[in-house]
């Protein structure tokens, strides 16, 4: 490493919410948090599916946790982790760029965490103006060791953005997915083009996620669940892409595409505002 710089139709409502807040980077009220233990050393700070899940597995030496929610959210994943250990936050570990993941950064820079994410995610962060950069980045593939124990980082290409990060917790056959996979959202999840993201490669970017060995995967958004549900979704990504390329070659306007991805993929408005016109695009 190196210094430097979501039943889908009775969840539309949800949905939307989820997705506005991928672009904001601060929300009115704290978010109800419950701790859903993996396992005696890895658990997952949950919430109603906005925010983003956080991450934390415990080590005598300190705790990293993958994605601190919004910045309102702060002082109650701290409380959860107080519940859990008296170690103090070491790392937060961001699979990307948006707020409602990485939006408590700041906060928990101040307390001695290290903020560490893609370089690409970085850059993200730069042109945003967002505050808490990582002081830690990497390209390709990273690990953190702590009081023994061991994390491994994967930046596998474009997706959801393209700065889109998983974090492999070996030792419990564990998977943190990001936005790269998002369980019970509309699919796939949002494209955003203007953070980098590709409906095209997010295929690819989910094959290299799904060679590593685990079992057990945390969503960005929606409930703990496995990695059969993550190769559904998966599938979900080349029927979108194929049926966006059918749609354009038929010659279909942009009305009628739009038509296509809110009926048989659940797109909401801010999936047709941020992602429709790229996807038309890069499926010519």
């Amino acid at each position: 490493m190196k210094k430097t710089s979501i039943a889908r139709l009775s969840l539309a409502g949800l949905m939307a919410a989820a997705l506005a807040g991928v672009y904001v980077h601060a929300q009115n009220a704290p978010s109800k948090l419950n701790t859903v233990k993996i396992a005696d050393d890895l658990f997952v700070i949950h919430n109603d599916f906005v925010p983003g899940n956080t991450t934390a597995l415990i080590t005598n030496a300190g705790v990293i946790l993958v994605d601190d929610k919004f910045e309102v959210d702060f002082a109650n994943i701290v409380a959860e982790v107080k519940k859990l250990t008296p170690q103090p936050i070491k790392y937060v570990i961001n699979t990307h760029h948006h707020g409602d993941h990485s939006g408590s950064n700041a906060k928990m820079a101040a307390l001695g965490a290290q903020i560490v994410a893609s370089e690409q995610a970085l850059e993200n962060m730069v042109d945003a103006k967002q505050p808490g950069q990582p002081a830690i980045t990497f390209d390709g593939s990273a690990q953190l060791h702590l009081g023994g124990k061991e994390v491994r980082m994967y930046h596998y290409g474009r997706a959801h953005t393209n700065g889109d990060i998983v974090v492999l917790f070996p030792a419990q056959r564990t998977l943190a997915a990001g936005d790269m996979f998002t369980y019970g959202d509309a699919t796939p999840e949002l494209i955003d083009y203007a953070g980098g993201g590709s409906a095209k490669e997010w295929t690819s970017t989910l094959d290299g996620a799904l060679r590593l060995d685990f079992d057990t995967v945390v969503p960005g958004h929606g409930n703990v669940t496995n990695k059969t549900e993550m190769r559904k979704f998966r599938e979900s990504t080349v029927q979108f892409k194929n049926r966006v390329h059918q749609l354009v070659v038929e010659k279909k306007s942009r009305a009628d595409i739009e038509k296509a991805l809110r009926a048989e993929f659940h797109w909401a408005d801010l999936h047709v505002q941020r992602s429709l016109d790229g996807a038309i695009a890069e499926m010519q």
